[in-house]
């Protein structure tokens, strides 16, 4: 699956690479089924601290001076799948904000398996509970890889933007990619619709938040598909140069995350599902 990982971005590939990939994508969508056992645990959540985001409207008449609170709502890849608890790039996030002048409180609402139906089923409640002042949308991963039509994945993300927009959040999109099994045309307008969103609707964009990955098959966990422990600084790297400009005081470095180690920070753990509060995986 790691060699698949990196043919998914390559222009010319072989049907036979392509069917491999496919066989592939399909264990993908078993490991991030809910309903799987080895998952059905999965997805807890955490609470550190930080800031709002670049929307309009009632967020800026926040006080930028106070304790912000950032939303991540996503799957596995937020989720810690296959990972110690803590060593996911949330965690590491969670940490790399303590080294900054910013004080932040980080709710991980991920859930492995996740699709955006899910997760626009899920976010007004959080919304109204947390309060955030950013929201991180991580989704849209699991619909791809079953195919979902695409009309419905653009109109829950774009629900889920309207909404937190509306409680008075930023929004932060991680643009994601998916293999080519279900042909050239829909895995191109399966990865131009976080494009056309944040430009639409005015939101900051991660513009592949599985970049650098493609290439380093060591950087997966055992099952080749998941990002291994060593990936998660690389994934917050891809974040933090967006989340950043979304968080007052936050001019921490790249590769923070030795400082980030010893920076004592106060965690809360509240749960992406009831019944998977205490998992330790993820996707």
């Amino acid at each position: 699956m790691a060699s698949g990982m990196q043919e998914i971005f390559s222009e010319k590939l072989t049907v036979q690479r392509r069917r491999a990939f496919g066989a592939a994508a399909l264990w993908l969508g078993l490991l991030c089924n809910p309903a799987n056992p080895a998952i059905a645990a999965a997805g807890s959540a955490t609470v550190a601290a930080s800031p709002p985001g670049i929307a309009a409207g009632a967020d800026h008449a926040r006080d930028h001076s106070a304790s912000k609170t950032v939303l991540v709502l996503g799957d596995s890849l937020s989720a810690e799948y296959g990972l110690q608890r803590g060593a996911g790039w949330v965690p590491l996030m969670e940490k790399r904000i303590a080294t900054t002048r910013t004080r932040a409180a980080i709710v991980n609402a991920s859930i492995s398996g996740e699709t955006t139906s899910g997760g626009r089923a899920r976010l007004q409640a959080l919304l109204q509970k947390h309060h955030p002042d950013i929201v991180v949308i991580e989704l849209g991963g699991n619909d791809g890889l079953r195919g979902l039509p695409l009309g419905a994945t653009q109109a829950n993300l774009q629900e889920m933007i309207d909404m937190s927009k509306k409680s008075g959040a930023r929004v932060l999109l991680l643009g994601m990619q998916i293999p080519p099994n279900y042909g050239g045309d829909y895995t191109r307008r399966f990865a131009g619709l976080y494009a056309t969103l944040a430009k639409q609707d005015d939101v900051t964009l991660v513009p592949f938040f599985l970049e650098g990955l493609q290439t380093r098959p060591e950087l997966f966990q055992a099952d080749r598909i998941h990002p291994a422990a060593a990936a998660q600084t690389l994934l917050l790297d891809n974040v933090w140069p967006y989340l950043s400009r979304l968080l007052p005081n936050s001019q921490a470095p790249a590769g923070a995350d030795a400082a980030d180690a010893g920076a004592g920070q106060k965690r809360t753990t509240v749960t992406g599902g009831a019944s998977r509060a205490s998992a330790s995986v993820s996707k």
